[in-house]
């Protein structure tokens, strides 16, 4: 398994694989032939970004079973999903900015995302994970009291769309297997969602050859797998902490109001 990240240091932008003592960097394209230069930075030359900066980030509602069953909500028949912009993302330690004159309630949903390596198109299942270039992890962050505030209209995508509220990271796990996995979400440290990824409605692989059939999916595009029990709102100050066993932990911290 790869651990694939995006990296800043004083002067540049750039991409490699993370390992325990630094990160081997790499040039070209992440997803088509990287090119290894070489050089390898220590941790404490670098500042983690997100690792793949997505045109488009397709979130899903309604795929875990258990949370379904919570909702009272018949499992659906095909993914539903909305779209975050590619604005709304950021990376690991990188604060969430409450939306200016907005006092409502701000949720975490704690997520494993589907990072795309390869154009996308009506993919057959048994394909599937050739477009799948790795996963990591993602904090959907949602502006509750905006969701609702329009009883003629649930305004899915303005309240998942702000700046700051497409969380990914720390890095990209190429090889990686939900199936045995558990995703957990902590709030300044106490545990908020402990959940098994089997519990899926769509696995994986049939998330990205359902949803290439309805729209393409590029290199770098991100599939938000949706989130079981435990979702929850954040308070100004607190950090939230997503970590999946295999591909580590993405914490962020939102913002109090003016900063």
């Amino acid at each position: 398994m790869s651990r694939w990240a995006r990296f800043r240091t004083k002067d540049r932008v750039g991409f490699g694989v993370l390992e325990n003592d630094g990160i081997l960097e790499y040039d070209g394209d992440m997803f088509d032939a990287p090119r290894a230069t070489g050089r390898r930075l220590g941790m404490d030359a670098f500042t983690l970004l997100s690792p793949c900066l997505p045109g488009k980030i397709v979130a899903l509602w309604n795929n875990f079973h258990a949370l379904g069953a919570k909702m009272g909500k018949a499992a659906p028949s095909h993914p539903l999903f909305l779209i975050k912009p590619a604005t709304s993302v950021i990376g690991p330690l990188e604060p969430i900015r409450r939306p200016a004159g907005y006092a409502g309630k701000i949720a975490f949903e704690g997520e494993l995302g589907i990072v795309i390596g390869k154009r996308a198109k009506d993919v057959p299942q048994g394909k599937a994970g050739d477009y799948i270039f790795g996963y990591t992890c993602v904090n959907d962050v949602t502006a509750s009291d905006v969701l609702s505030e329009n009883a003629d209209f649930p305004q899915w995508t303005r309240s998942k769309s702000f700046d700051t509220f497409g969380c990914l990271g720390p890095v990209i796990a190429t090889d990686f297997k939900s199936a045995g996995a558990n995703l957990t979400t902590r709030l300044d440290g106490v545990e908020r969602q402990n959940y098994a990824l089997s519990d899926m409605i769509f696995s994986p692989h049939e998330l990205v050859s359902l949803i290439s059939h309805d729209l393409s999916l590029l290199p770098g595009d991100v599939i938000a797998c949706g989130t079981s029990l435990g979702v929850g709102s954040i308070k100004d100050g607190v950090t939230v902490e997503v970590s999946i066993d295999g591909i580590g932990s993405l914490g962020n911290t939102l913002a109090p109001a003016g900063r």
